[in-house]
């Protein structure tokens, strides 16, 4: 494995978790990349980030992910790497990748479930985080079939 596990900064343990995201259900889609790509291009934390490295922190993952224990190690790399406060923007950045395509995959919501035990997060936090992914990728035909 590569050298970077030991240099993931805060925005790199961001981006991973909305990779292994995308990654959960074992099929990356478009509009999850998609979202990706918009919320490192557009959210004020990643003001700084150079979007190069998105490449060497999916490959990290790639690699963590083909690996026995791949998950708790990535894990351990993210609450190593992210500082707690960042805890809530890593959980809601999950749930838009999750969202992103309309629907979400039991797979998505194991994931999901796992980060926010992994990352400690409030589940009276979490169900708001949740609702407003839920608002953010609503889809007309969900609207009016009161989905």
């Amino acid at each position: 494995m590569n050298d970077i596990p030991h240099s993931l900064n805060p925005q790199d343990c961001l981006v991973a978790v909305m990779i292994a995201q995308s990654m959960s259900d074992e099929n990356i889609r478009t509009a999850e990349l998609v979202t990706i790509e918009n919320i490192v291009n557009h959210l004020p934390i990643f003001g700084e980030y150079d979007p190069d490295r998105i490449k060497l922190v999916s490959s990290t993952v790639f690699d963590l992910f083909s690996e026995e224990d791949g998950l708790d190690a990535l894990f351990g790399l993210i609450r190593d790497n992210l500082p707690d406060y960042l805890n809530e923007t890593a959980y809601a950045l999950a749930c838009d990748v999750a969202a992103a395509d309309g629907h979400t995959y039991e797979a998505e919501l194991r994931l999901l479930e796992e980060i926010r035990y992994e990352l400690n997060i409030d589940r009276l936090h979490a169900a708001a985080i949740e609702r407003g992914a839920r608002a953010r990728y609503m889809l007309l035909h969900q609207a009016e079939n009161g989905a």
